[in-house]
């Protein structure tokens, strides 16, 4: 999940950060649907993870 993930990356997983991160990353979606925007968040995390070589880019921490 969004949130272990999060977590594993020790960055924060509340409900706050993850909308105001899918909000940097330009979500289109509604953040009320969190189940929606989590599977969304944890695509656009490991394409982000994917892009850096494995390291948490300065953007998402």
């Amino acid at each position: 999940s969004i949130v272990d993930l999060m977590k594993l990356l020790d960055l924060d997983s509340s409900l706050a950060a993850r909308k105001e991160l899918a909000a940097e990353l330009h979500y289109s979606g509604d953040t009320s649907d969190s189940a929606s925007m989590n599977i969304w968040l944890h695509k656009q995390v490991m394409k982000k993870l994917a892009e850096n070589g494995g390291k948490v880019p300065a953007d998402l921490q």
